[in-house]
């Protein structure tokens, strides 16, 4: 029984060491996703499942208009530090009607959606 117990203290104190040399998972920078880099909002070719690479990458916040995207496509959301986006009925990012959290992707029908929105934290 001391035997297992010593080996329990040994693995609690080396996953406490390397914890402490590596950080939070918070701590560190988001990476590329599938193509999409980190702070960036990215959509994929229609049908393209799983998604490798975007076919459209969106960076500044604010509304952003669509054209030639219908059908079924992933859009990510790779921003960071709780930036949302929104997937908008209406050009301009009006009639918004789902909300992609930070580090967050949807397999969404974009043949009604208009616009799409990147909102501050």
């Amino acid at each position: 029984m001391r035997k297992v117990f010593s080996g329990v203290a040994a693995l609690v104190t080396a996953a406490a060491a390397t914890m402490a040399l590596t950080g939070t998972a918070e701590a560190r920078p988001a990476d590329d996703w599938a193509g999409c880099p980190s702070g960036y909002v990215c959509i994929y070719p229609q049908g393209q499942d799983p998604a490798q690479s975007p076919s459209n990458k969106y960076l500044t916040y604010g509304a952003h208009n669509l054209s030639n995207q219908v059908g079924w496509h992933w859009v990510l959301n790779n921003q960071t530090g709780g930036a949302t986006a929104e997937l908008c009925l209406n050009y301009g990012g009006t009639n918004c009607n789902y909300t992609i959290p930070a580090q967050g992707g949807v397999w969404a029908d974009l043949t009604p959606v208009n616009s799409i929105k990147l909102n501050r934290p």
